[in-house]
């Protein structure tokens, strides 16, 4: 279980990441990272989940939210250098194919998906001063 202080629970701060987030996409997940700016820059990263009836069942469902928040907390845990500890919010999609993903699937997945979009939203924000996910194309 995730600690209280690394949980998105705002229905705002979930929407605002998915807009404006960094995205990065799997078979099994899609991964949204997002700056939360310099005011905020110092409070935990934290993770929210979206886990579809499109995934299965309640059994199911259930699995694989307890699969993914296990993956955020032992990426927190091991403090990679590629998931920052502080000052991120990251939303965590499950998509269908998910339901009949082992562990190891799921979670070398989630892993590259989160590097991946950390490293996104981190260049995107430090760049030409956007916010992350803000494209200048």
């Amino acid at each position: 279980m995730l600690p209280k202080e690394h949980r998105m629970r705002s229905a705002l701060d979930f929407s605002a990441t998915v807009r404006s987030g960094a995205r990065s996409g799997r078979r099994n997940v899609v991964l949204y990272a997002r700056s939360r700016g310099a005011e905020q820059a110092g409070e935990p990263t934290r993770f929210g989940f979206i886990v579809s009836k499109a995934i299965g069942n309640a059994v199911t469902r259930n699995l694989v939210k307890r699969r993914l928040r296990e993956v955020a907390g032992q990426s927190l845990a091991a403090q990679s250098f590629a998931v920052p500890q502080a000052g991120f919010d990251v939303v965590v999609r499950a998509l269908p194919p998910a339901a009949a993903a082992g562990w190891d699937e799921l979670s070398a997945e989630t892993r590259a998906a989160l590097e991946t979009a950390c490293r996104k939203a981190s260049s995107g924000a430090a760049a030409s001063g956007k916010g992350a996910g803000e494209r200048g194309r």
